[in-house]
């Protein structure tokens, strides 16, 4: 029973964000589209922003270095990012450490990607964002990451049917 409340000490829902999408696809596809990154660069990220990969190693102990890019008023803004992968477990699970190209970024977080196939088939994907603080995960929420992840997971389904 210690071990458990250990793990409610550093696990807390005032730094969590949760993003679930039910996809008509089994989850072998759906996680194949993110171990491509080919794939990777033709559906994430929000709607507007193309990515451009600039360092795509897809595995247990890789990285994905990538920015995010858009025009913004008359000019093109560039977003850096990096993941670095922390587990996956093939059709199952990835964990990722996300944040800026920067080693000691504060404002890293931690992202836990679920594919739960269903009896008919379609697979549930849960993206779940572990922020530093409760302050970073309203930051972070306030300029938009709860809709810009969803557009993200709709440009996962409409790259998938595609």
């Amino acid at each position: 029973m210690k071990d458990m409340a250990n793990l409610f000490e550093t696990w807390s829902l005032d730094r969590e964000i949760v993003l679930v999408k039910l996809l008509k696809h089994p989850r072998s596809k759906v996680f194949a589209a993110w171990m491509d990154p080919k794939a990777l660069a033709q559906w994430y990220g929000p709607a507007g922003l193309a990515i451009e990969n600039h360092e795509a190693d897809i595995r247990e102990g890789g990285v994905w270095r990538f920015d995010m890019v858009g025009m913004f008023e008359g000019k093109e803004q560039r977003f850096p990012n990096m993941m670095r992968f922390l587990k996956i477990v093939p059709d199952e699970l990835i964990v990722v450490d996300y944040g800026t190209p920067e080693p000691d970024d504060p404002e890293r977080f931690h992202m836990t990607i679920t594919f739960d196939e269903q009896a008919d088939g379609k697979t549930v994907l849960t993206m779940r964002q572990l922020h530093p603080s409760a302050k970073r995960r309203q930051a972070v929420i306030g300029f938009g990451a709860v809709e810009y992840g969803l557009q993200t997971l709709d440009g996962l389904a409409a790259w998938l049917d595609g």
